[in-house]
Order: structure tokens, then C-alpha cells, then sequence
């Protein structure tokens, strides 16, 4: 199941950050050019975090489980 949740997370970041929805360019060679930079410079930002130690980010608490706790 993990491994699920860590691609939905990197679809999502494409999505949300980085406008993956929408390509800029009309064909499909450049439209891949577009993804493949995309998800270099995604890959670029995570090396970076990794090696500045930045903190991930938890996952938020359902007000459910906030209640079971």
C-alpha cells in the first residue's frame, strides 16, 4: 500500500506544483519533452531537499482519528 501513496504523492506534485495537466506545446515529441523535464527537475528539487535535510511533510490527522486519540 505504500507504494501506492508515494505515487499518487508524485502525480499529484506534477499536478499541483508543476502544471503537468496542461502541456505548453502542441505535438506529442514536444509535449513528452515537457514531461520528461518536468520529472527531471521534480527528481532535481527532491536530491536537493534530501541533501539540505529538509524535513518531509507528515501526513495530515482525520478529525476521526484526532477523536479516537
Amino acid at each position: 500500500m505504500q507504494g501506492r501513496a508515494g505515487i499518487e504523492g508524485t502525480l499529484s506534485e506534477g499536478i499541483r506544483a508543476h502544471r503537468l495537466r496542461r502541456a505548453r506545446y502542441i505535438g506529442l515529441a514536444k509535449t513528452h519533452l515537457q514531461h520528461l523535464m518536468t520529472a527531471t527537475a521534480i527528481n532535481f528539487k527532491r536530491i536537493f531537499y534530501w541533501l539540505s535535510e529538509v524535513p518531509q511533510v507528515t501526513t495530515r490527522t482525520s478529525q476521526f482519528a484526532k477523536l479516537m486519540a
